[in-house]
């Protein structure tokens, strides 16, 4: 944390809370306190899986990702609502231009979050205001996490949540994450903290604690020491104002029977490999790599990208379809598949 006089920066993370079900209850006040669940189009007897869950059905075991099926099961009284892109899409976009309202350099991440860098002596009044204004320009509530830098100001979001505000410092980071495991933090998942475990680091304290170059052996000169920095909570990235470009564009689908012969997949990924050109050729911008998304029965994913030769102009379909086809080509097993996806990863 840099000193300005006596006021300090700080990194403040907005986050809507429960968005997408959020902005359904404005439109459906009477579900208010019931499990509400949003995702695919709202049939939960279809292949799909949840995008957004109330806390009421989060309560009950359902989160986002929970397989729609699954969640109808658990929580056969639950309301299931349909995905409504453009108007999530629209309400976003009020809140960021409701955040930038304020002195701030204001970086979107997503839908529903965004990190403010402000310079203030008093966080949690400035992080209050924030909730306030973007209730009473939106209706909708938000929490708000505080830190000395990006990592910090995340991961308290979720000491926050619902609706609260929340500060981590370096003073007490050991305090939140010493004794628990890698992949509480923010960055690092379970195939990491398994590859970690290995080494004999189970907690984010050993992370901490932990020399650079056996790291550096195990995951590479620049995400080994990466991996202890975040251990010891350090976050060098910048609050960025740039307006938010997206990275890629991407479309997948979910087979209400699974497709067990590939030349079907085959045929399906270039279909989707299709819708995403016309994506692309709508954002006008050059394509650098190819990604495909398989999603096996019952439910293991596996993804493998192609990086073209050299970057597709929009227009260039033939280059996406190839790209898409050879990622596929990656991959090794060839069993029942549930969901495919194609993503197309605009030049930097």
């Amino acid at each position: 944390m840099r000193q300005t006089g006596a006021v300090a920066r700080w990194v403040l993370h907005v986050d809507l809370d429960q968005f997408l079900v959020a902005v359904e209850l404005l439109r459906h006040p009477e579900l208010k306190g019931r499990p509400v669940i949003v995702g695919g189009d709202g049939d939960p007897t279809k292949r799909s899986v949840v995008a957004t869950a109330s806390y009421e059905a989060r309560e009950r075991g359902v989160g986002s990702g929970t397989p729609m099926r699954v969640a109808l099961r658990r929580i056969p009284d639950a309301v299931f609502l349909p995905s409504d892109k453009p108007v999530y899409e629209a309400v976003s976009a009020e809140v960021m231009a409701t955040l930038r309202e304020f002195d701030a350099i204001v970086e979107v991440i997503g839908w529903d979050e965004a990190f403010l860098g402000v310079v203030t002596d008093d966080p949690e009044a400035l992080a209050r205001a924030i909730q306030r204004r973007v209730r009473e320009a939106t209706q909708l509530e938000c929490t708000v996490g505080i830190g000395p830098n990006k990592l910090h100001a995340k991961l308290a979001t979720g000491f926050g949540k619902p609706a609260g505000v929340y500060r981590i410092t370096f003073d007490t980071w050991f305090e939140h994450f010493g004794d628990r495991p890698p992949d509480a933090l923010w960055g690092i998942g379970a195939k990491t903290a398994k590859k970690l475990a290995a080494m004999g680091i189970t907690t984010v304290r050993e992370l901490a604690e932990a020399d650079d170059e056996p790291l550096a052996k195990a995951f590479g000169p620049t995400i080994g020491p990466w991996l202890a920095r975040v251990g010891r909570g350090q976050d060098r990235s910048p609050v960025v104002g740039d307006p938010w470009v997206a990275k890629s564009r991407s479309r997948e689908t979910t087979y209400q029977s699974n497709l067990t012969d590939w030349d079907d997949v085959r045929r399906e990924v270039l279909v989707l490999a299709r819708v995403v050109a016309q994506d692309v050729a709508a954002e006008a911008r050059d394509v650098a790599r190819v990604v495909v998304k398989v999603r096996y029965a019952p439910f293991t994913t596996v993804t493998h990208g192609e990086t073209l030769a050299k970057p597709a102009t929009p227009d260039d379909v033939a280059a996406l379809e190839a790209g898409a086809l050879a990622a596929l080509e990656r991959f090794t097993d060839h069993g029942a598949v549930r969901l495919l996806g194609v993503r197309a990863e605009f030049v930097a």
